[in-house]
């Protein structure tokens, strides 16, 4: 097995394993993860996410991203620069956020693929229910503190990790294009690592603070 995918330590164990998958866990940051193995190739990871349907004007799933969009929209301007990452074909919380008149930008790897949107900052950068899908992410990670200007926000949604018995019947983990979890003690320690206050919003909504110069 290889290094941690998140703090690239070489302290991993067997965490788990079902009909589908193994799953490891390092010992520094806990995150839990499958092998190379276990990854998707595009193509296929693509197929499954075309099969969302996500309307930007379903009053269900706009309440559903209400959980991390009233608590970033408290805590930046008005007016306000944002940026959508992982957004998905149906982009609906950078629609919420320009209704209420910020300015917003998009990026996804399949759908909004315009790497221009990268090479700015904003205010504040949202993902939601990206980040467990994502094979490499310390890099990603590196290039959203880079994304987002000091005293900014990064407000992230994603199902965390409770222990290995809750785990073993988890429905998240039967996703195969979730490939990393989370626990609050991964999030605390990318926190405390890069300097950020952490607050935790209910269940599955981590928002970060970047510091001010």
């Amino acid at each position: 097995m290889s290094d941690c995918p998140l703090c690239h330590s070489d302290q991993i164990h067997h965490y788990h394993t079902d009909k589908s998958r193994e799953y490891w866990q390092c010992k520094r940051c806990e995150l839990v993860f499958v092998g190379s193995d276990y990854l998707l190739p595009e193509k296929d990871e693509k197929s499954f996410y075309d099969l969302h349907e996500n309307d930007i004007y379903d009053e269900r799933y706009r309440r559903f991203l209400s959980r991390v969009y009233e608590p970033i929209s408290n805590r930046v301007a008005a007016d306000a620069s944002g940026l959508d990452f992982g957004c998905g074909p149906g982009p609906a919380l950078a629609h919420m956020f320009q209704e209420s008149g910020k300015q917003m930008s998009l990026y996804d790897i399949y759908y909004y693929p315009d790497v221009s949107s990268l090479e700015r900052q904003y205010d504040f950068m949202v993902s939601t229910e990206v980040i467990e899908h994502i094979f490499e992410p310390d890099i990603v990670w590196k290039s959203w503190l880079k994304l987002v200007k000091p005293g900014g926000w990064i407000g992230l949604m994603t199902k965390l990790v409770k222990d290995v018995d809750a785990f073993a019947t988890w429905h998240y983990k039967s996703d195969l294009t979730h490939v990393r979890f989370y626990s609050r003690n991964t999030f605390e320690y990318l926190a405390e690592r890069d300097q950020l206050e952490l607050e935790f919003i209910g269940n599955d909504v981590i928002l970060f603070k970047v510091p001010e110069l």
